[in-house]
């Protein structure tokens, strides 16, 4: 040996030599070997005398071994290894005894009592199984072990556990494990048979009228577990794995949950005692939190804190509050929560690595499978094979209704971190610039089912780079699903389009956007996207684009965030810019959001004014846009007349745009006019309500509520249904309460400022309504 280390010797000596002259920790090794660092541990301090040929070379490989010096460390091993014993005697029973419980384990009160019940039904042709798998972390083995002690009474003939390995460059095999589990009951190593089902054959004669529980910790699959399992009796197996294990048949399934936060503070309680939590009670729960109610996140994070008697709480949660450091933070003594996901994730195929990486960069709380096919450049059939195998996996949650994914956030982090390190920066931007192009095509494609005034069906997306040609939202109702579902993932397009200077597709995403934004007036995002696609036109040096996308703004902040101040702004920018190109049809629009804002900040007649004007500028255009435009003006501005007292010319401003509404536009479906219509028709409910002329304010009121309806326009629907209820109140319809209560509980959904109107209406009514009982019992005595 180049270092003067002896050719023979003691094998975890030798390890632990090597290991310290190469400047590795056990760590830093298990992670480079993939090797678990417990079984570095039992390695160095001769627990483990032997290791299989496979884990010896991969430590070889870590630790940088030329051929001699791998040679003479496997020489080391083989001496460890066991020989055959003779058939001298039976193996002393009861050598797979259960790993010691742990004093403070927490919660899973209902998992225990179904295996509780699982126990207590099996019977003579009745062997129960449990599997207990999830994602790492969850608690798996701690959980079983728990379990099994709990349950050991109810199998007197004896518990075993056996770790399979399932980690481990080289699982346990069947072959060996039916070995080890056949000498726990006493057979000599002379009488175990040669063949895995010559073994399995025995192990089931041996264990048939035997209650008995068997712990099988860390399974890899279905082939490593089946050969173990009784095959009759009343035995209890309980099986843990990282994988859903979904082609065992006839199991009792444990799915082990994360923690629900008080149970994640009630460990971190049992684990650190209850003073220090009770002196941080918020501290505890903030780092529950940055845990993600993971079980192991938060014991390593009790197991740091009890080491460290006292550090406060509040000092770990700044440590952990930063992202880029949270993985560092969870680590205490040997456990590491990274350590935990590499085990995983070392396994899994090339593909599937790249997969589970790259769609850490996803944006929003989950993703589609194209979303992770276009991150990964995989195929789309091949990114859905990816997702089900991490989901198999415990690495990936599905969603129960969609075919989406998502993260535990530790997770995600994790997976972060793989790719900056094994992707370079160009690959990343290369992955995000190819998600984007093909993102904002879809959104487009899917928004432009909404607008009217685009003539012919949507285009589809582009095949190029498309991971799923088929699809495509085909209607208005896929559409809506689509953009819905992906608005984080269209929106981060759309963000990074007009980082990198692709800023005519940002104006083309944000233009097509335009109609489905206004039957989504209660997403807050809006005021992005439009502040995003104005700051492109203005780049591209397009005043006209620069107006149009200015008064998207304006209305967005309008509508959307109930900010009048930048309103204001952003409507007087789109005046200047309007006035600049010439564009009477913007100039309108500007007009009329400027005096939305100003109605807004309490100034009527300056509000008033604008109107005025915008409804002059329009009335003077010719277009089909100008008379949409002069409707939209004209039942503003009788909405702002009423609001001022003057109910009378109100109605009069909203007659004359129902009368153009039923003349028709040229060019303009049905459907469209039917809407301003509808718009009109609940304005002009509302003149006649403030008439006090309820009975002919009803009609319309509910003609417009049923249109928004229909048109699955939730944002507008709203509004309309608490003028419904205004006027049923009136005149003591009996519809009138259940309206109101429906009204409040859509404006609450919408965060609509009108949701605290509702409120009062509804505690009005019932003030009358109390009013008025009383007043019939009076009359009644």
């Amino acid at each position: 040996m180049r270092d003067g280390t002896p050719l023979t010797g003691d094998f975890g000596q030798r390890l632990r030599h090597l290991r310290t002259r190469a400047g590795l920790s056990q760590e830093a090794l298990s992670h480079t070997a993939g090797v678990s660092v417990r079984a570095l541990a039992d390695m160095e301090r001769g627990r483990t005398r032997g290791p299989q040929r496979r884990t010896v070379q991969v430590l070889a490989e870590a630790l940088g071994l030329d051929d001699t010096e791998a040679a003479d460390l496997e020489k080391s091993a083989a001496v460890g290894r066991p020989r055959p014993r003779t058939a001298t005697g039976p193996a002393a029973p009861g050598t797979l005894a259960l790993p010691r419980d742990i004093k403070d384990f927490t919660a899973r009160g209902p998992a225990l009592a179904a295996l509780l019940e699982l126990a207590q039904d099996t019977g003579p042709d009745r062997p129960g199984v449990s599997v207990v798998a999830g994602q790492p972390g969850l608690g798996k083995t701690a959980f079983a072990v728990h379990a099994a002690h709990r349950l050991a009474p109810h199998f007197p003939d004896g518990q075993f556990a056996l770790d399979l390995h399932g980690m481990d460059p080289e699982p346990t095999t069947p072959r060996d494990a039916l070995a080890r589990l056949l000498g726990a009951l006493g057979i000599a190593d002379a009488a175990i048979p040669a063949g895995t089902d010559d073994r399995a054959g025995l192990w089931r004669s041996m264990t048939g009228d035997r209650r008995i529980l068997l712990l099988l910790d860390n399974a890899v699959g279905e082939s490593q577990v089946g050969p173990l399992l009784p095959g009759a009796g009343p035995a209890l197996t309980i099986v843990t794995s990282r994988h859903s294990l979904a082609g065992l048949e006839s199991v009792h399934r444990t799915d082990l949950a994360l923690l629900r936060r008080e149970e994640a503070v009630e460990l971190l309680t049992r684990i650190i005692g209850p003073e220090r939590v009770r002196a941080e009670a918020q501290a505890a729960r903030d780092l529950a939190d940055l845990c993600g109610h993971l079980p192991l996140a938060v014991r390593i994070a009790g197991q740091r804190l009890l080491s460290r008697p006292h550090e406060r709480l509040s000092k770990l949660v700044a440590r952990l509050a930063a992202e880029g450091r949270r993985l560092d933070g969870l680590q205490a003594g040997s456990l590491r929560v990274r350590a935990a996901f590499a085990l995983s994730y070392r396994q899994l195929p090339a593909d599937t690595r790249t997969f589970l990486r790259r769609a850490a960069l996803a944006a929003g709380a989950d993703f589609s499978p194209e979303t992770g096919a276009l991150l990964a450049g995989l195929p789309y059939d091949d990114a859905v094979a990816c997702a089900e195998e991490l989901t198999d996996a415990g690495l990936l949650q599905s969603d129960a209704a969609a075919e989406r994914y998502r993260f535990h956030d530790l997770l995600r982090l994790y997976a972060a971190e793989q790719v900056a390190i094994e992707d370079c920066p160009e690959i990343r931007d290369a992955a995000l610039d190819r998600t984007t192009r093909w993102m904002l095509r879809r959104a487009t494609a899917a928004a432009l089912h909404f607008d009217v005034e685009h003539e012919g069906s949507p285009p589809g997306d582009a095949h190029d780079g498309n991971p799923d040609p088929d699809g495509a939202p085909a209607g208005r109702e896929e559409a809506r699903a689509w953009l819905e579902a992906e608005r984080a993932q269209w929106l981060a397009a759309l963000r990074r389009a007009h980082e990198t200077g692709r800023h005519q597709q940002v104006l083309d995403t944000a233009q097509a956007m335009h109609w489905f934004s206004d039957i989504n007036q209660h997403w807050e995002q809006w005021v992005e996207v439009f502040q995003r696609s104005a700051d492109s036109a203005r780049l591209l040096g397009s005043r006209r684009d620069e107006a149009i996308h200015l008064n998207y703004l304006a209305w967005s902040y309008n509508m959307c965030v109930h900010d009048p101040h930048n309103a204001l702004t952003s409507a007087d920018a789109a005046l200047a810019a309007a006035r600049d190109c010439e564009d009477g049809l913007q100039e309108g629009w500007a007009l009329g959001y400027g005096a939305g804002a100003l109605h807004r900040q309490g100034l009527v007649p300056e509000a008033q004014a604008r109107l005025r004007a915008a409804a002059d500028c329009l009335a003077s255009q010719k277009s089909a846009q100008a008379r949409l435009a002069e409707l939209t003006i004209l039942n503003s501005l009788g909405t702002l007349l009423r609001q001022a007292g003057q109910p009378v010319e109100a109605l009069e401003t909203h007659r004359r745009s129902e009368r153009i509404c039923r003349a028709g536009i040229p060019g303009r479906t049905d459907e469209l006019i039917a809407l301003y219509h509808a718009v009109a028709r609940q304005q002009i409910g509302n003149d006649l309500a403030a008439l006090e002329r309820w009975s002919e304010a009803e009609p319309p009121l509910r003609q417009a509520l049923a249109a928004f309806e229909t048109a699955q326009m939730p944002a507008w629907a709203g509004p309309a249904r608490l003028d419904l209820g205004h006027v049923l109140s009136a005149l003591g319809h009996p519809e009138a309460r259940a309206t109101l209560l429906t009204a409040r509980d859509d404006l609450t959904g919408l965060r609509s400022p009108r949701q605290a109107e509702a409120a009062a209406a509804l505690e009005a009514l019932s003030v009358s309504s109390a009013l008025s009982a009383s007043e019939e019992t009076t009359d009644a005595r």
